[in-house]
Formats: structure tokens, sequence, C-alpha cells
């Protein structure tokens, strides 16, 4: 049989294919992913990411805060039943074993490490070096050491002056109060000093002593109870720890706590105008969700939150014999 391709043909043929080829290849080149139009976020990845959560103890405070970030983190799609694992590793009040649980994390190579309170956030920060790292109620994140690249988070700032005048109007007699504080904990020596402050502007004196160990603090309690007319509960990992001793002494001593979060109030204070844990806890799972899903650590500046919720136990105020004023009994809570 006669051949018809003839070979001016061939060489069309030929011309055609390598255009066609070239098309494909530059075509290949070209990201073929839509610009972003709105400001969703993105899905969550079907693939199962592993994280870290250190935490420096255990207490209420501290474990909302843990349930707020894993609540945030399922309903932005990273569920621990399907794609995600968590390895949450408690501390134990230990600062050597902060940094051992930060060094595992690094060794491990998480997708992101996730660091409750300022000791654990310290350590996670000096020790992961390879993945971001997001830190959940750190006071004071410039004092410590925590403004800096591969770094962010949820500063659990206390509104202190809130709370003081909070105590002025519940106990408006009252002149001396007193905060015990772990000297260990940079963001709680943060807050007596601004606890100082702030009584002096609203005449209240601050009688303060400071600890360097959760067995100190019996001890500290009884020591400031007896000198003071109301005692104040700040953000203290080690005050959080004791306070449920904390109630009993107050109680039997009949003085009054004023708390700086919700579940002091729930075990035994008087009042609170602070924020919720859990919404910190919540607050940090959500950025803690951009990350996961691409966005770059360096994006996402440090937050507060700036809402805040007052309280007063009904139960506490009959207990001390105190009139509320009727302008916040909408906020007594049984």
């Amino acid at each position: 049989m006669k051949n018809t391709f003839s070979a001016k043909s061939l060489v069309k043929g030929t011309l055609i294919l390598s255009m066609i080829s070239t098309s494909l290849l530059a075509f290949g080149c070209t990201s073929t992913k839509p610009e972003a139009t709105s400001s969703e976020p993105a899905a969550a990845s079907s693939e199962i990411v592993e994280i870290g959560i250190t935490q420096i103890v255990e207490h209420p405070s501290l474990d909302l805060i843990r349930n707020g970030i894993e609540a945030a983190l399922k309903d932005q799609g990273f569920d621990s039943s399907s794609n995600l694992k968590i390895d949450y590793q408690n501390a134990q009040g230990s600062m050597e074993n902060t940094q051992l649980i930060a060094q595992k994390f690094n060794d491990k190579k998480k997708k992101l490490v996730i660091a409750i309170t300022t000791p654990s956030a310290q350590a996670a920060f000096q020790a992961v070096k390879e993945v971001p790292v997001i830190f959940s109620a750190v006071t004071d994140p410039k004092g410590a050491g925590l403004e800096a690249k591969g770094i962010t988070g949820v500063s659990d700032m206390t509104p202190i002056k809130k709370q003081l005048e909070l105590l002025k109007k519940l106990l408006p007699e009252a002149k001396t109060v007193g905060m015990v504080y772990n000297t260990g904990e940079q963001n709680s020596v943060v807050q007596v000093e601004m606890a100082k402050t702030i009584g002096k502007e609203l005449g209240l004196e601050i009688i303060s002593t400071g600890v360097s160990n959760t067995n100190d603090m019996p001890q500290a309690i009884d020591q400031v109870l007896s000198n003071s007319d109301v005692f104040y509960a700040h953000v203290d990992n080690s005050l959080a720890t004791a306070f449920s001793l904390l109630a009993q002494k107050a109680d039997a001593a009949n003085i009054p706590i004023i708390g700086a979060v919700e579940n002091y109030v729930t075990s035994g204070a008087l009042a609170t105008d602070g924020i919720d844990n859990y919404d910190i806890g919540y607050q940090t799972g959500l950025m803690a969700a951009k990350i996961l899903k691409g966005e770059s650590i360096d994006s996402l500046p440090i937050e507060t939150v700036a809402n805040t919720k007052l309280i007063i136990s009904k139960k506490a105020a009959t207990r001390f014999k105190i009139t509320v004023p009727e302008a916040l009994k909408e906020n007594l809570v049984d």
C-alpha cells in the first residue's frame, strides 16, 4: 500500500504537537489555586495534623482555657476524632518539666505548639525552633520576652482597675487589700505592682506576700488575712491551685474575696468583673486554626480579650452581710 503521509505533512504535525506541549507546560507552571475573595477561613484539611499543648499545672482556670482551645479547633474543622491529634502535656507546676516538654515537642516536630501560661510559653519559645508557637493566658507578653517572630497568642491581662473599683462599690469601708503571689511567675509580679499603683489611686493599701512554691501558700495566706479587710485573688497559678484552701481560710477569718476570674466566684469568692477563661482559650484556638490552615504566624498580632463579665455571689453576699447596690443586683448569681 502506498504511504499517503508526505514529509511536509510530517513536519507540520510535529510543529502542532510541539505547540500543544509548550502550552501544557506553561499551564502546569501556573498556580490553579484561586485568589481569596472572602474573609472566611479556608476549609480544614482532611490530613491528620498533630499539635502539642503544654500546660504548667492543672487547675480549673487553665483547664477551661484548654477546653476553649479544643472547642474552637473543632468548630474550625479540626476534630480529635478525625483529623487532629493533640499531645497534651502537664508540667505539674515544675519549671524543669516545662522545658523538657518543650524540647520534646521540638524534637517531634509538631505542626504547632500551644503553650498555656507564661512559664510554659517562655519554655516553648526557647526550645521550639521548627514550628510556630501560640501562647494562651500570658499576662504581659512584652515583659515575658514573647513579642518576637515565630510566636503569638492571647493575653489574659486582668482588668485590675475594674476589679478594685468593684471592691470599693461592694465594700466601701475596706482600706487594706491582701494579695499572695508566686515570685517566680513574672505575670503575677506584674499584676501585684499594678494593683499597688491602682490601689493607691483608689485609696486602698495593698498588703502582699510572695511565695516561691505552693507549699508556702498556707502560711502566707494566714499572714495576709490577719492584716486585711478583703483579699484580692488575681491570676496566679500557685494561688489558683490553692484556691480552695484560700476560700476556707478566708471564710473562717470572715474576710471576703474579690476574684480575677469567674470560676473563683463559683469556688467561694464574693465577686469578679473579669474575662472568662473559656473565652481566652476559644480565641487562642481560633488563632491556631488560622495557622493550621496556612496563615503565617507572623501575620497574626498578639490579641487580648476585651469583654468582661461582672458577677456577684448571692451566697457570699449573704454570708458577709453585704448590701449589694441596686445598680449591681442584676449581676447576682446563685
